[in-house]
């Protein structure tokens, strides 16, 4: 076998028998339908994209058998491909794939296989593809750092023909020297996380420890897990995941844990045409793989089964779903604690008149400093919930893909600082006599003004150096807000021991710190240091100093 578990050799499709592993690797060469279809309904061929591209080699072998003289019998291929697809309902990349070719059927055998050939190379770009989003996004949420991950059933190249989805994931942090562990379930009843997934790590030589299921949650209570990386059978539209069954226990408990719960798979394993997961038809499988194991008898003779072969986890359970498309979904309220702190914070700055309306955005760094949690556009900050957010890129102000909201018009200002400055969080609000005063201290021209202050209490509030004292830089207010980041930028650039501080004339400030508190306590500060300096009426000098008389 080479890398592909998949091969088509004159005339059959040839595979690992996945029930022998892992102590005995046994070819399987399949030249009939009813072998394709026992091949997957038997599990020696396993794994929603794996059994996609099978069933698709199945319609080769019915469309040969069925050609005489040349002539496609199209009706009894089309027969045939109903049986295939119908093998395993749960698992949409089986229909999806058998769909796929049937278009090809009366262009003969040879035009099916070329669609199915195509498919199969598809399958290894789009996994690595995947694998790869997948683990910039593990990097993002856990930070550049060793880590401990958890992972169920198996989505390796087993399960696929190549690569892999979360395994694929893993393998791709595994070359970057980012994994330190990897606790694998044992995946119950039939033990494809002990047999398969322990099989693969090993030979790729990535760390691991196999578990019983039951043990995960404890592992993620015990510190044990930085994220959960699974995949899929089928995605529907609203984002709920049909998986091996035990994937919905793992997601329930990876909230409690407050742990990222990320879904791998192809686009081909979304079903956009069905709603929600109350629609998918769940496989229920043999008493028999839940009485006994390896033909030993564990219960009670004629003892009652339920033998679910998936769940489906709702969508509020999933951090995200990755697939070559990058992340194509992400639920706000996997970033609850935030999102929360965010929303808390603007309804307090709201009640003082600083977030007048929509005005007004907080954000929030996440953990890996690559994104921002910002608040969205067009909403009043006095009715913000923690799903009111908007995961953004800090290196080019854009969203991640796959969110329903649109991030603040100002996003570029809190981009700006992040690229610069360390910051955790970063307020920018619309306070009055902070306003004024950067309205009267601008110079025409475009120019950046720095006001300086010094000589009151206050300025404490900063986290200066030298508390006697601080110049404030004031922008111009460009109609092109854009244009207001890259001038934040390029100072903050050139001036690194600038104050966390900074006015736009006629618009408002802005504030940054180690953590959301900060940076909002530094805007209290700066406004109070304004209507201070308003009350006490000392801003006419030029340039702008500022001191208590």
């Amino acid at each position: 076998m080479d890398d592909s578990s998949l091969i088509w050799d004159d005339g059959a499709l040839v595979t690992i028998d996945q029930r022998g592993l892992p102590h005995e690797v046994r070819e399987l060469r399949l030249r009939a339908v009813d072998e394709i279809i026992d091949a997957i309904t038997t599990l020696a061929i396993r794994g929603a994209p794996a059994i996609g591209i099978a069933g698709a080699f199945g319609v080769v072998i019915a469309t040969r058998v069925h050609t005489r003289d040349g002539v496609v019998d199209v009706a009894a291929v089309q027969a045939e491909a109903d049986r295939i697809a119908a093998a395993r309902p749960t698992a949409v990349n089986l229909a999806w794939a058998v769909d796929r070719v049937r278009g090809r059927i009366p262009d003969g055998a040879d035009a099916v296989l070329a669609e199915t050939l195509d498919m199969l190379a598809e399958d290894g770009r789009v996994n690595l593809a995947a694998a790869t989003h997948a683990a910039d996004l593990v990097q993002r949420l856990c930070g550049d750092r060793p880590l401990r991950l958890l992972t169920h059933c198996n989505t390796g190249r087993l399960a696929t023909s190549a690569v892999g989805t979360a395994i694929g994931a893993l393998r791709v942090l595994h070359e970057r020297g980012a994994v330190e562990d990897v606790i694998v379930d044992e995946t119950r009843p039939l033990l494809q996380g002990a047999r398969l997934t322990a099989w693969e790590l090993a030979e790729a030589g990535i760390p691991h420890r196999l578990t019983i299921d039951s043990a995960a949650a404890w592992a993620m209570a015990t510190g044990q897990v930085d994220a959960v990386l699974v995949g899929a059978d089928r995605i529907t539209a609203n984002g709920d995941v049909a998986n091996k069954i035990g994937t919905f226990t793992l997601a329930l408990a990876a909230r409690h844990h407050g742990i990222p719960f990320i879904v791998v798979a192809p686009e081909s394993t979304r079903d956009t045409a069905m709603a929600t997961g109350a629609q998918i038809v769940v496989e229920q499988r043999a008493a028999a793989e839940v009485t006994g194991f390896g033909g030993v008898a564990t219960a009670p003779a004629d003892t009652a089964v339920f033998n679910p072969a998936f769940d489906v986890t709702p969508t509020d359970l999933v951090t995200a779903v990755v697939t070559e498309n990058g992340v194509v979904y992400r639920n706000s309220d996997s970033f609850d604690a935030r999102g929360q702190e965010i929303a808390a914070t603007a309804r307090q700055l709201y009640e003082r008149g600083w977030m007048p309306g929509t005005a007004g955005n907080i954000s929030v760094r996440v953990p890996g400093g690559e994104d921002a949690l910002i608040t969205a556009s067009g909403l009043s900050k006095g009715e913000l919930s923690a799903h009111d957010t908007v995961l953004v890129a800090i290196a080019d102000t854009t969203a991640r893909p796959g969110q329903n909201r649109k991030p603040s018009a100002e996003t570029s200002i809190h981009t700006a600082v992040y690229r610069t400055r360390p910051a955790g969080a970063v307020v920018h609000v619309h306070s009055p006599f902070a306003t004024a005063l950067a309205t009267t201290a601008a110079r025409p021209g475009g120019t950046v003004t720095p006001v300086r202050i010094t000589g009151f209490e206050l300025l404490k509030g900063f986290g200066l150096a030298d508390p006697s004292s601080v110049a404030i830089p004031v922008f111009p207010n460009w109609p092109d807000v854009p244009r207001i980041g890259t001038d934040i930028e390029t100072y903050l650039r050139e001036n690194p021991d600038a104050p966390p501080i900074l006015l736009i004339t006629g618009h408002g400030i802005t504030t940054w710190g180690d953590t959301l508190a900060q940076a909002r306590d530094r805007a209290e500060c700066l406004e109070a240091l304004c209507e201070l300096i308003a009350r006490t009426g000392r801003t006419d000098a030029t340039p702008l100093e500022i001191g208590p008389t």
